[in-house]
């Protein structure tokens, strides 16, 4: 995969390519602007199994990561049959939450920038519930220093 993303260094980066399907346009021929958050998502989900342990290890714990916040920059369209690479990584992680960095680009042009924020949250009734101490220490390691 070519593209560069500005990683900040420290963060321990992943990379997944995507393939852009004519069902992920919208009628200007562009991919519509919800489709980047679906991107971000397979990203970090991606990014959890090669660097931490499946999204399914903390389903099983009963927790999940809903999003509270998210952020996109949307510099360039992308358009069908594109290939993206889209980049994630840790910005940082705290007791019940963390927040993700993204970058998707065609080939060494950076199309869109984002970030989001998710609190860590029991399955069992929605409420914030801290990442479990080991977790939270393999995922502070990935994220920079700061």
């Amino acid at each position: 995969m070519s593209a560069a993303a500005p990683v900040p260094g420290g963060a321990t980066p992943s990379s997944v390519a995507h393939r852009v399907g004519f069902y992920e346009t919208d009628a200007m021929g562009v991919v519509h602007h919800s489709n980047y958050l679906r991107f971000f998502e397979r990203a970090r989900g991606e990014w959890l199994r090669e660097h931490d342990r499946p999204y399914t290890h903390y389903m099983e714990l009963g927790l999940h990561f809903a999003v509270t916040h998210a952020e996109l920059d949307y510099r360039v369209s992308a358009r069908f049959d594109d290939l993206l690479v889209i980049t994630t990584w840790a910005e940082w992680v705290r007791g019940a939450s963390l927040r993700m960095a993204y970058s998707i680009a065609r080939e060494e042009e950076i199309l869109v920038t984002g970030a989001t924020e998710h609190a860590s949250v029991s399955s069992d009734n929605g409420r914030v519930r801290r990442i479990p101490k080991p977790d939270r220490s393999r995922l502070i390691r990935l994220a920079p220093p700061g």
